[in-house]
């Protein structure tokens, strides 16, 4: 993994804040198996989510 993807794996792909805990959700995209990561946060609200690498969006 490149310093790059390490860096947007910390963060929440909705709002964009840093990643701790155990409420977070870290899942592969639908459509190109990236690694994203949402907080617990906008799991709760369904906030829509934009995949980096394909542009997949999802609830």
């Amino acid at each position: 993994m490149s310093e790059t993807e390490q860096k947007r794996a910390r963060k929440c792909v909705s709002c964009g804040i840093n990643i701790s805990g155990t409420a977070a959700a870290r899942f592969d995209c639908p459509d190109c198996g990236c690694e994203i990561f949402r907080c617990a946060t906008c799991r709760k609200q369904s906030n829509l989510y934009e995949c980096p690498d394909c542009g997949f969006t999802g609830p």
